[in-house]
């Protein structure tokens, strides 16, 4: 069995029956007292974020997750449709697993997901992808009562803060984890 030393980041854990990633973790060894391990964990059924402290040696269960590339089909319903691109099966992700990653999924692309007993947990995307503005006011010369930015929709329907100088049509690098502008594509 594991212990909490060997806790890191995206580790499942079982606490009271429920699976758990680990957001955060911390090794904290205080002047005084005995070392502990200070973590920030998420629900993955209910997605509850919580921070939780163990003594350092702990014995915790960490759940089994397979890890697998899949590229995103269509949405059906409330479903996402991915196809493992090893045995070409197709898999069904409830919206509630997807979850905000849905504002960065284009067709074709590519994500990986975690899969426990069966069950879709979490989607990992790449830490920022492509996309198309396809709508935004035209930027005026001169305007910077809003600090160089203007709000833009970008083709997933997802609306992102942009330089001035970005037009529709632009290709834009966007961050996965915040949803902020990172740049002009140059591909």
């Amino acid at each position: 069995m594991l212990t909490s030393n060997d806790i890191r980041n995206g580790s499942v854990v079982v606490v009271d029956g429920q699976l758990w990633q680990v957001q955060e973790f911390q090794h904290v060894k205080p002047g005084k007292g005995g070392a502990f391990v200070r973590t920030k964990i998420k629900n993955l059924t209910s997605n509850k974020i919580v921070d939780k402290t163990w003594n350092a040696g702990a014995k915790l269960e960490f759940a089994t997750v397979d890890r697998s590339e899949y590229q995103y089909l269509y949405r059906d319903g409330d479903d996402f449709v991915f196809m493992d691109l090893k045995t070409f099966d197709q898999i069904m992700v409830p919206s509630s697993v997807v979850g905000d990653a849905a504002n960065f999924l284009l067709e074709n692309e590519n994500a990986q997901i975690a899969m426990s007993d069966g069950a879709p947990l979490y989607l990992e995307l790449p830490p920022t992808v492509v996309l198309e503005v396809t709508y935004t006011e035209p930027g005026l010369q001169g305007d910077r009562s809003s600090g160089g930015t203007k709000p833009a929709t970008v083709e997933t329907g997802l609306e992102i803060q942009v330089p001035l100088f970005v037009d529709e049509g632009t290709k834009v690098r966007v961050d996965t984890k915040n949803g902020e502008y990172q740049g002009r594509a140059t591909e």
